[in-house]
């Protein structure tokens, strides 16, 4: 499914404690990014628009992957699926995300006492 951001907490705060520039930060700060995922069995593509920025990352469930983090970085990393959540550790952060409904996806972003919380409705 395709899924378009609707809301977003702890952005600011989170991009700049993970290094990423201010005027980054700035720009992306109001785009409205859309994810999409497809899914083959335990096989996943995850492609994440954000304006010019396109973020592809294809994994297996179980199976370690090489994920492209939010700054670029390429990082060996297992991802994990719990229900309805799927769930990885890359560096010191851990993302879930979860398809909460069939129309509403939430992501979380964990790093230590920071949290970054993006919910996206289904566009198609």
């Amino acid at each position: 499914g395709k899924y378009q951001l609707e809301s977003q907490e702890g952005f600011v705060e989170f991009m700049k404690a993970i290094g990423l520039p201010d005027d980054l930060i700035e720009k992306g700060k109001d785009i409205k990014s859309v994810s999409e995922i497809e899914q083959n069995g335990d096989h996943f593509k995850v492609t994440v628009t954000t304006g010019a920025k396109v973020l592809t990352n294809a994994f297996t469930i179980g199976q370690e992957a090489d994920i492209e983090t939010l700054t670029g970085e390429k990082v060996k990393a297992v991802v994990s699926k719990e229900g309805n959540k799927l769930k990885v550790v890359l560096n010191k952060i851990t993302s879930v995300t979860e398809l909460v409904d069939g129309n509403t996806l939430v992501n979380t972003l964990t790093l230590g006492n920071l949290v970054y919380k993006r919910t996206s409705k289904r566009v198609a």
